[in-house]
This record gives C-alpha cells, structure tokens and sequence, in this order.
C-alpha cells in the first residue's frame, strides 16, 4: 500500500449515484481515459447486490487503468470489491475503528475545518478533503471553506489534501494553486457533453508532476 499512498494526487473523479450501470461504466473509463488518477464509488441509496456489481466492474476498470479505486462511506463495500481505500464523513465509522479492520487508504472529510486533519492522521488517515471550495451544485447546503483551508489543513495534518465541491475546469486552476493534492469532481466530468475532454483540461493542471508521481505510469494492486 505504501506506494498507492504515495500517488494520492491528480484529478479525482467521484461518481453520481446510478443504477444505468453502462453509462457509469462508460463514463468512468472517460474519466480515467482522461487522466482521472483516483476514482470514487458513491452509492448511498442503491441496493447491496447493484452496488457491490458496479464497485467490483469500476475496480476493475481502475485496475486496467492503474488507478486507485476508493469506495465512499462503506468499509464493507471496500473489502468485497476490492478496492484501494474507502472515503469517510461524519456520519460513517470513526477513522480509527476502519483503521482497526482496514489496511488501505482512508480518506477523511474536514469539510471547512482544517484544524481536525491532524486528529485524522492520529487517527490512521492517509488523507483528507476539505470543501465545499465553491457552491456545489451536487451538495447546495455545503459549508463553504475557503481556498486557504487547503494549505491549513496540510500544515494542521501532514497529509494530502483533496479539495471537493463545486470545482469545474475553469475554476480549478485556482484549486490546484492554492495547494491542493487532488482535485475532486462529480459534476463537471460526469454531466459535460464530452466527459473525457473535461477530464483531461483538469488533469493536465497535474501534468509537471507526472513524470515523478503520475500514478498511471506504477504498477499497484487494487
């Protein structure tokens, strides 16, 4: 796991919750076609069966493009489909009891309270987000944090910082500047008319670092 660990950067597509498995499939392989070095599984309200189908076919679909496969809430969920980490919030399991049953990366949610990644990497984490960055259209009644959370919550945890909310391929520029580790996208990649194209113009945000840290060009389990 370490070198996974280590590749915790780049564009990080998050996947809306569908049953048109097809589509998602065909729009994840888009995103990863694009340069999407992270992906996460969010399926809050489906059913088990439909859920662990689609995380074992979008685990597989990481594993052809060397990305890391996160699975968002569901410890669970993670195991069965064997994913490369699990993404947690506040209504899920406490860090260190996933820890305690979970050897992969965990993700942790700050929302806009940067101060709480360093009880997330005591904790076991390996990384955390911070947002809503700008007004989300997936989630409206996000705490907006401000784009000086994302280097706080470095200097507060150490850890690799995602920034989540409301990012688009015209305002990420801004995210990637003020320091965050990956950018995380739902709407702007899976609701563009060309979702691979609106991948790359994120991922190439990413481009100077790939050449030492691109997680598509090392090998890893998933």
């Amino acid at each position: 796991m370490a070198s996974e660990r280590g590749s915790l950067r780049g564009l990080y597509a998050i996947t809306p919750e569908t049953r048109d498995t097809r589509r998602l499939l065909a729009d994840a392989r888009a995103c990863l076609a694009g340069g999407a070095t992270l992906l996460q599984y969010r399926a809050k309200d489906l059913p088990g069966a439909l859920a662990l189908e689609q995380a074992r076919a979008l685990a597989a679909e990481c594993r052809a493009a060397r990305a890391l496969f996160i699975v968002n809430d569901s410890v669970e969920l993670a195991i069965a489909a064997g994913a490369a980490g699990v993404h947690l919030g506040r209504d899920d399991v406490a860090v260190a009891a996933a820890r305690g049953r979970y050897d992969g990366i965990i993700g942790v949610s700050c929302y806009d309270r940067p101060e709480s990644a360093r009880a997330a990497r005591d904790a076991g984490a390996d990384y955390v987000a911070i947002g809503s960055v700008f007004p989300s259209a997936t989630k409206p009644a996000a705490v907006r944090a401000p784009l000086g959370a994302i280097e706080l919550a470095r200097r507060a945890g150490g850890l690799p910082v995602a920034a989540i909310g409301g990012i688009t391929p015209a305002n990420a520029p801004a995210v990637v500047a003020a320091g965050a580790d990956m950018v995380a996208v739902i709407s702007a990649l899976f609701e563009a008319p060309d979702v691979r194209a609106a991948a790359e113009s994120i991922s190439r945000l990413f481009a100077p670092h790939e050449e030492s840290r691109d997680v598509r060009a090392q090998p890893r389990a998933v």
